[in-house]
């Protein structure tokens, strides 16, 4: 076994910082950097870090096993990066926190490889209801599922198997969404709204709001918090084709970029101006949206609305009505987003994949030929290397 080192605690500066020395040989490592103690499990040292005899940083180490340490240092990051060059200097091999914490979690969970993978996957969850999904994946959901499916491998059809696993493969867009969060990109047609529904959600002035044509040229963001989604708004450039008429490099390039936030979108947010005819809405980038999920969102009914939504195309028939000056009808806004997530109502039991490693394997499994396919996927889906 080799020695691993790794920074636990986030980037920048903190008050403290703590360094996780892990292997054979982190004992005779960290007493070439710290006074030569004879350490014991549980026992906390106070003291100094030494390079030679350069003092670096006072700092107390405490040992939580027999070849494990943590060394609590200040928050300095120029002093936590000469501690792990001096580690690595003496034998330590430098990796990232998540990288130990496969290691560890690895030989604890030998045989649940979802259970590691959960508990990695918890740290980067955005939302409470994201980690008591991922909970329930350990001992339950997924684990659960796949464990019976090897038990009854004998009895289960392949057809059951297969559904069952498009089953998960679809409940698990919702729940990755409430797990790592929801990108929802306002666009439109320039002058409907957008900057000002996007300072309306984000509760302050995020976009410069002006009665001019396209003031918006580059992109704004905002998260919020709505209901069991953590959602990243992001407020681009008006949609409007003439624009790349002008041969206007500004305007071209945030053209460009608004086609490019689209495709990595969860969810649309198609801000109309509702006082103003669905003619001036160019038909031409209606194509953008066939594979998105969209809300058309009717701004400005504050005014005599005169927008004609019978003409709106299919994919854009799921609409709710605001006024982003006013903010009235955010509340129905935000519960249209829920609902066209799939996160309203989401039972937090249900087995779920959460990693693209689950993903890849489950899709497999729906084009099974053979029980001892079947069975070969299904154990790399539970112990398989990641």
């Amino acid at each position: 076994m080799s020695t691993f080192a790794a920074v636990m605690t986030g980037k920048g500066t903190g008050a403290i910082a703590t360094i996780q020395v892990l292997g054979d040989t982190a004992k005779v490592i960290i007493k070439k950097v710290f006074k030569p103690v004879e350490f014991k499990t549980g026992e906390i040292h106070v003291g100094t870090i030494l390079d030679g005899g350069e003092a670096i940083d006072q700092v107390t180490i405490g040992c939580e096993g027999p070849d494990t340490f943590a060394i609590n240092c200040h928050g300095n990051p120029l002093i936590v990066e000469k501690i792990m060059q001096l580690l690595g200097q003496y034998g330590a091999n430098l990796v990232t926190a998540e990288q130990l914490l496969t290691r560890i979690m690895s030989a604890q969970e030998k045989n649940n490889s979802i259970a590691v993978e959960a508990k990695l996957a918890q740290a980067r969850a955005r939302t409470l209801q994201g980690t008591k999904i991922i909970t329930n994946q350990i001992d339950a959901g997924l684990t659960k599922k796949v464990i019976g499916w090897l038990k009854n491998i004998d009895e289960i059809s392949l057809d059951t198997i297969k559904a069952e696993a498009i089953d998960i493969l679809q409940k698990s867009q919702a729940a990755k969404l409430i797990i790592y969060g929801c990108t929802a990109v306002l666009t439109g047609p320039p002058n409907s709204g957008k900057s000002t529904l996007l300072n309306c959600l984000a509760g302050r002035q995020k976009a410069i709001v002006t009665d001019i044509k396209g003031t918006t040229r580059d992109w704004v963001s905002a998260r919020c918090k709505i209901g069991s989604l953590s959602v990243k708004f992001i407020d681009t450039a008006g949609l409007d084709e003439k624009l790349k008429e002008l041969q206007n490099n500004i305007d071209e390039s945030a053209q460009q970029k608004t086609a490019e936030i689209l495709e990595e979108a969860d969810i649309v947010l198609l801000v109309l101006d509702a006082s103003r005819p669905i003619e001036e809405f160019d038909n031409q980038i209606t194509s953008r949206f066939d594979s998105k999920k969209v809300i058309t969102v009717l701004n400005k009914s504050d005014l005599p609305s005169i927008i004609d939504t019978s003409r709106l195309p299919a994919n854009f028939s799921k609409t709710v009505q605001i006024s982003a000056k006013e903010g009235t009808g955010i509340e129905k806004l935000n519960e249209k987003i829920i609902n066209t997530t799939g996160a309203a109502d989401f039972v937090f039991q249900e087995p779920v994949c959460f990693t693209a490693r689950q993903e890849n394997l489950l899709k497999k499994l729906t084009n099974v030929k053979s029980k001892q396919q079947t069975t070969s996927i299904i154990t790399d889906l539970l112990t398989g290397y990641f």
